[in-house]
């Protein structure tokens, strides 16, 4: 496929997300729409995408794995706006690596090679359902799903980052473009 103006490729990804962040208890930035500094006042996180079903203009995206880390020096809400936008200052790099992101039971892992290495699980609520936060405008989706992580390990990039039992979240997505 011959790659159109930037933003006219029509697209659309549905899967589920991932992410593990360093924050100490369930990240602000879902409630505050980032408008609410993070636990540590900064943001560092990695995150996993599974594309259950997807494309890029004529190309098929349905059965991918993504891996990602992201580092966000203070809130969330300032700069550009856009599905990752806010989220991209500087690029450190791309590398191809095998992404396995496996469910099994209630859990949810994603491995990058040796660079990242997570799990995270819901956090139960009352009658041992998942907590919940719904209706939300959070970039990641209206319904994001309560969790910590068992496993939050990234070596990559001169980062060091051990997140184990710190905040996590699921969601659902069904992202689509040009906006």
């Amino acid at each position: 496929m011959a790659l159109d103006t930037v933003g006219t490729v029509p697209w659309a990804i549905k899967g589920e997300l991932i992410l593990n962040c360093n924050c100490t208890v369930f990240c602000p930035c879902v409630v505050s729409l980032g408008k609410h500094a993070p636990t540590e006042g900064y943001c560092q996180a990695w995150s996993g995408v599974r594309i259950d079903e997807g494309f890029y203009g004529d190309e098929d995206l349905s059965g991918l794995n993504v891996g990602l880390m992201l580092e966000i020096p203070g809130l969330m809400a300032r700069g550009t706006t856009g599905l990752f936008g806010v989220l991209v200052s500087e690029f450190l790099g791309a590398e191809r690596a095998p992404v396995i992101f496996e469910t099994e039971g209630n859990a949810r892992r994603l491995m990058v090679g040796k660079k990242i290495q997570g799990e995270v699980v819901p956090v139960p609520g009352h009658g041992g359902q998942d907590i919940v936060v719904t209706n939300t405008e959070y970039w990641m989706g209206p319904d994001i799903t309560v969790a910590t992580a068992t496993k939050g390990r990234v070596r990559a990039f001169g980062r060091v980052w051990d997140f184990d039992g710190r905040s996590a979240e699921i969601c659902q997505i069904d992202w689509k473009g040009p906006r």
